[in-house]
């Protein structure tokens, strides 16, 4: 009798082992927030490039300085729809932090690591990575050597972009240029001008002529 009962427990417990490992229970939330649609500034530009990459900075206030691992992610080149202005970002796996955010200028160059053929060192004047804008000597390093040069030419290819929008805006703004198609647009005026007058004197001497006929 004893064994008997001892197995009509056993069996209790087990059942009830079972019920509170199957138990979902659902609460629902006191406060419910709508969902928010989160902007990255990316839906304002064109996406002319991507490949994962593993970024590093030079941190020279180190002592001794030294190069430092800032993330590993997707690299990309995004051009501004309506500025046309090009940056390059970055953002680590994952969290998604901002690990690189500057834009590309015509003076930036790019230079093979050394020891590496499938990496880069180039300066940043501004990076935006920590919100603030601050100079940074970065490298960035790929998979293979194929892929480090495919993004020097994009990287090349912008570059070359903005040299031509810096000529454009240039012209538009340099007062010098401006006054000397003012100046071209006189002189042409004036030729006009005196054109008119000869004409107009050629039918003056006719007329006499004609007159005195």
């Amino acid at each position: 009798m004893a064994d008997e009962r001892e197995a009509g427990d056993h069996d209790t417990t087990t059942e009830s082992v079972n019920e509170d490992t199957n138990h979902d229970p659902h609460f629902e939330p006191i406060v419910s927030l709508p969902e928010q649609e989160v902007k990255t500034l990316e839906e304002d530009e064109e996406e002319l490039f991507r490949m994962r990459a593993k970024l590093f900075r030079y941190a020279s206030e180190n002592d001794p300085p030294e190069w430092k691992e800032r993330g590993t992610g997707d690299v990309k080149l995004l051009k501004h729809k309506e500025r046309g202005t090009i940056r390059l970002l970055m953002r680590r796996d994952k969290t998604l932090k901002i690990c690189a955010n500057h834009y590309l200028t015509p003076s930036m160059e790019l230079r093979p690591n050394v020891g590496s053929d499938r990496a880069w060192v180039w300066n940043a004047p501004a990076d935006f990575a920590d919100e603030e804008p601050k100079p940074e000597l970065l490298a960035i390093r790929f998979l293979n050597k194929e892929n480090a040069q495919k993004f020097k030419a994009k990287f090349e290819e912008c570059k070359g972009k903005m040299k031509l929008n810096d000529d454009d805006d240039e012209e538009e703004e340099n007062p010098d240029k401006v006054a000397e198609k003012l100046e071209e647009l006189s002189v042409k005026e004036d030729k006009k001008g005196s054109t008119k007058e000869k004409e107009c004197e050629k039918k003056e001497v006719t007329s006499e002529k004609t007159a005195a006929n």
